[in-house]
């Protein structure tokens, strides 16, 4: 019977030596109806675990997200492992996931591990009943078709002067020496190919099948863990002896579009499925592109260039730029001062 019954609980080490002085502190900054319903939810209370993640998710609303106390967001992970173990006890595998996510999405950093390692083990007990089920039928096409595109067939797509000024140069496998002189140190984008096709992901992440069974029942922010062992960090990212800032997946469907834009540090970006039309514009030319004034948005434009208010930003259409499609198992890298648009 006790091993049945570990077997049905979510182990979580860190809430269970962190729980006491995560309380004191919350109690310390007046949250005693939080520390009443978290401490019912601990004993085998369900409605106050909800309740205490009720009462967390409200003060991560109380206001701006820079003004919200760390502790809160610690206590809203808190309240989502409650809410989670009890999903997972009855069997409720896609209830808390979704409950686990958004304590990832939205909690602290005291008890990440806690919910990376439950989502680890519910992620791969739902693969496993999914792997069970005679129903699951494979799909048999690819998210997207390899082939070589239209050019005139896409230009009915694209902004104006698209593909029609200076393209991006491209270049196979460049020497790390190389990339640093002649793309790093002086700013100049480039195209990289012949560095990737040995990604996982390569193959994997064109597979519908595969991404559902992943990640199909997950709420994920731009990061997705589940998925992290397909790809490879390219070796260009260490070049100058910078650090790695962050890794990050975006998943869209054809025509998503990204505003134009600038980066607070220098990008490669790894095109692993599909094509993808990059436009940039150099820094000094910041200006010209109308960025918007408010301090959320200020490092983006405020023109469309599907659509150019030509009254209300007469400078746009004149202004020099560099483009490229950017097609599958290829790098893109430029540097913070560049706008995108794609």
């Amino acid at each position: 019977m006790y091993a049945a019954a570990v077997a049905d609980q979510l182990s979580t080490p860190i809430l269970d030596a962190e729980s006491s002085n995560l309380l004191q502190s919350i109690s310390s900054h007046g949250g005693y109806a939080y520390v009443s319903m978290a401490t019912l939810a601990a004993s085998g209370d369900f409605r106050a675990a909800e309740a205490a993640r009720e009462m967390a998710w409200e003060q991560l609303h109380s206001g701006p997200w820079h003004s919200v106390l760390p502790v809160w967001r610690d206590a809203y992970s808190m309240a989502c492992l409650h809410v989670a173990k009890f999903h997972y006890r009855n069997g409720e595998l896609k209830d808390a996931l979704r409950v686990l996510d958004m304590g990832l999405i939205m909690g602290g950093m005291l008890l990440r591990k806690d919910l990376d390692s439950a989502v680890e083990i519910i992620s791969a007990k739902t693969r496993e009943n999914d792997d069970r089920c005679e129903s699951f039928e494979k799909s048999e096409h690819n998210l997207a078709p390899e082939a070589e595109f239209d050019k005139v067939e896409v230009l009915q797509f694209l902004p104006a002067k698209s593909l029609s000024c200076k393209t991006v140069v491209n270049k196979s496998a460049p020497s790390m020496e190389a990339f640093l002189r002649e793309h790093f140190l002086c700013g100049s984008p480039v195209i990289i190919s012949d560095c990737m096709t040995h990604w996982p992901a390569r193959k994997k992440w064109n597979d519908m099948d595969y991404l559902k069974r992943v990640a199909g029942d997950r709420t994920v922010p731009v990061e997705i863990n589940e998925l992290r062992d397909d790809i490879c960090i390219p070796d260009y990212c260490f070049v100058g002896g910078g650090e790695l800032r962050s890794v990050n997946a975006w998943f869209g469907p054809a025509g998503t579009v990204t505003p134009l834009h600038h980066d607070p540090h220098h990008n490669i970006l790894a095109q692993v499925v599909g094509k993808k039309y990059i436009r940039l514009y150099p820094a000094s030319l910041c200006e010209e592109l109308y960025p918007h004034g408010e301090t959320m948005l200020f490092n983006s434009s405020q023109v469309d260039l599907d659509n150019i208010d030509e009254k209300e930003f007469p400078k746009v259409h004149d202004l020099e730029f560099l483009d490229c499609i950017l097609e599958e198992v290829t790098y893109w890298w430029s540097d913070t001062g560049s706008s995108a648009v794609s």
